[in-house]
């Protein structure tokens, strides 16, 4: 299993990639006209995981890894890649 950031349109979305290759977006930061938005999934609601306003994209990227989302959905033990990839065409 893979755990890492890629990049999108409008921001990043945190993917974990299965061993059969599925992909489970855990997480995101989105820029938009009100500043950088952030948000990390949770089986449940939890309105303190998800952030508006922020001033940079790696400010919404640490916002999102503090909580571990991947944990949540997966019981392996996960690194993060440090790399950013780049959209998938």
């Amino acid at each position: 299993m893979e755990l890492y950031w890629q990049e999108t349109k409008r921001g990043l979305n945190l993917l974990v990639k299965g061993d059969d290759g599925e992909l489970v977006v855990v997480g995101g930061v989105r820029n938009t006209k009100r500043g950088v938005e952030a948000l990390a999934n949770t089986t449940g609601y939890d309105p303190n995981r998800a952030v508006k306003g922020l001033q940079s994209i790696e400010e919404g990227k640490a916002f999102v890894e503090q909580f571990e989302p991947w944990r949540e959905f997966f019981p392996e033990s996960m690194e993060l890649q440090p790399e950013v990839r780049p959209i998938e065409e």
